[in-house]
């Protein structure tokens, strides 16, 4: 066997060649991440590996610069091609004695043991549609925190044009008439001024209906509102980012119109047949999973989203500690994400997790087996393809 080391920069590639007997055949010498310098460090290559030999060609995950190098076309036919956690090849180094030491060099020795060990996950021809379906949960997911991040903003500068209105509505800009007094009043004066009778005729003219104690209590708070001197300019800025939250809401609408088309042409959507699972939660599991059949079982994934607890174990005694981290964070989203879901919605994950509040656990270990039970019911539904049966998955003792 052949193991190709490849360590990925933004515009350029590390690369070495060893064989089973740790016999450098080839590099390190680094070439331009496209096709020409691709096809050229390719052909040498093959001009220094016997023609019988196995050829593993080992990739280390650098965000997304690493991608175009796991599109199996890019190899020649024959080639194993398997990407590594940089996490491991940090954790090898440390083996080799080199934590503070990092050079490109020393990473292609780290992948090259890593691909003799047997690590690494293989990369496999991906349907189009899963592709499709994880980078709109990746889109939907950075315009959720853009539109999170401008809400807070949002609130900053209202207290500032409209102080006391949080208090006569705590959650403005989650209903209706909130956001309208955002967009159309943050400046008290004009709504005190219109009063309540006409200020309920003002909003019935844009098709919303306001019950007469919250006008009385929006109106009262209006004419309470003690002035502030940043008062104009943050009236402006409200009304900037009123404009910005309304393209941001729009995005995520259009995101998740995408995942309701994706995901009926995945193997997840089965996932929506559970109570508290639908379409955002259930793609989220599916773009975090990637290709459901390179997982042995639900336990690797667990694992694999840094859930399991850290422990240690030294002359006979053994102390667990909290969840590790150790793992994909969007991993370790979705499997909570879901367990919350079941845990809102679910009769018997109910029971199970007023089970475990009964026995003093926290809130964070609760979510923690939520999602380990998630995890299981989502592994299992996926691999048979068979809709959520709540005789099949009783309450946990």
């Amino acid at each position: 066997m052949v193991v190709v080391a490849v360590d990925v920069g933004k515009n350029t590639v590390a690369c070495s060649v060893t064989d089973d007997q740790r016999h450098r055949l080839f590099g390190p010498i680094d070439f331009a991440m496209t096709q020409s310098g691709l096809a050229a460090t390719v052909t040498r290559i093959c001009e220094v590996v016997p023609p019988e030999a196995g050829i593993k060609v080992g990739i280390e995950a650098a965000g997304h610069y690493h991608q175009p190098l796991l599109t199996l076309t890019s190899w020649p036919a024959g080639w194993e091609v398997l990407e590594l956690n940089p996490a491991h090849v940090t954790e090898q180094r440390r083996v080799q004695g080199r934590r503070r030491v990092k050079t490109d060099a020393i990473d292609l020795e780290a992948i090259t043991e890593l691909v003799l060990a047997g690590h690494g996950t293989r990369v496999t021809v991906r349907a189009e549609v899963s592709g499709e379906l994880a980078a709109w949960v990746r889109h939907r997911s950075r315009r959720v925190a853009a539109r999170t991040a401008v809400k807070n903003q949002l609130l900053g500068q209202l207290d500032r044009a409209f102080p006391g209105l949080t208090l006569a509505l705590p959650d403005v800009l989650a209903t209706k008439v909130g956001r309208m007094v955002a967009e159309q009043f943050a400046d008290p004066a004009r709504l005190a001024a219109l009063g309540e009778t006409r200020f309920i005729r003002f909003a019935a003219t844009r098709g919303l209906q306001i019950r007469q104690p919250v006008a009385a209590r929006l109106v009262a708070a209006a004419r309470e509102a003690l002035p502030t001197r940043d008062a104009v300019v943050a009236r402006q800025i409200v009304a900037n980012d009123m404009q910005m939250l309304a393209v941001l809401d729009q995005q995520v609408a259009q995101a998740e119109d995408q995942l309701r088309a994706l995901l009926p042409h995945t193997p997840f959507a089965v996932l929506t047949t559970v109570p508290g699972w639908a379409t955002v939660r259930a793609s989220a599991y599916g773009a975090a999973v990637g290709d459901p059949n390179r997982w042995p079982g639900p336990r690797q994934i667990y694992r694999a989203a840094g859930l399991s607890p850290m422990q240690y174990e030294s002359a006979g005694k053994r102390r667990d500690g909290t969840i590790s981290r150790e793992g994909s964070v969007q991993l370790r989203r979705a499997l909570i994400d879901l367990g919350v879901g079941l845990w809102l919605n679910d009769p018997a994950a109910k029971t199970y997790a007023a089970g475990l509040k009964g026995r003093g656990k926290n809130g964070g270990v609760i979510a923690c087996a939520l999602a380990h039970r998630a995890n299981r019911i989502a592994y299992a539904l996926v691999r048979d393809q068979r809709p959520y049966d709540l005789r099949r998955w009783p309450r946990e003792d």
